[in-house]
């Protein structure tokens, strides 16, 4: 059976990464962040969607890539982690594309102990590294976080 799924393509310094779209909740421009103090290092500071406060987090920091200055053309990913949404700074989404499952290599067969990478998408031009969302925040750094978001809840009332 050949079962379509469809995953949002995004770039980080030339290198082409994608989520699936059913964790993607919508694609933004870059906002000014609000720093919230006692969060994990990869977190930046958090934004207001609608009334949600929603953490925006340095993914550049996570895949241990060189870090630039964020530019006002950079986008945000707002995407839902199985316990929170969270904003990931991107330099770019490309779009939506359609593959087929079993078009995905996992990533234990390329490169054991890639643990925020769930596969990869060969493409003619290139690759894709498919985002695993489930694993991006650490036990302790979903603490961490949970602790600073109350934290800064508290601190406005």
């Amino acid at each position: 059976m050949n079962n379509k799924k469809k995953l949002v393509v995004f770039t980080l310094n030339d290198q082409c990464y994608a989520l699936y779209l059913s964790v993607v909740g919508r694609i933004v421009r870059m906002v000014e962040t609000t720093p919230l103090p006692k969060a994990p290092e990869i977190v930046l500071g958090v934004i207001n969607v609608k009334g949600q406060i929603i953490p925006v987090v340095n993914i550049r920091r996570r895949f241990s890539l060189l870090e630039r200055e964020i530019d006002l053309s950079d986008q945000l990913i707002i995407a839902q982690t199985p316990r929170r949404a969270i904003a990931l700074i991107v330099d770019s989404v490309s779009g939506v594309i359609e593959f087929s499952e079993q078009d995905i290599i996992t990533a234990e067969k390329i490169l054991p102990g890639m643990e925020y990478i769930e596969g990869v998408l060969k493409l003619k031009d290139g690759m894709i590294l498919i985002h695993d969302l489930d694993r991006f925040l650490s036990f302790e750094e979903e603490k961490m976080l949970d602790y600073a978001m109350k934290k800064n809840q508290k601190s406005k009332k």
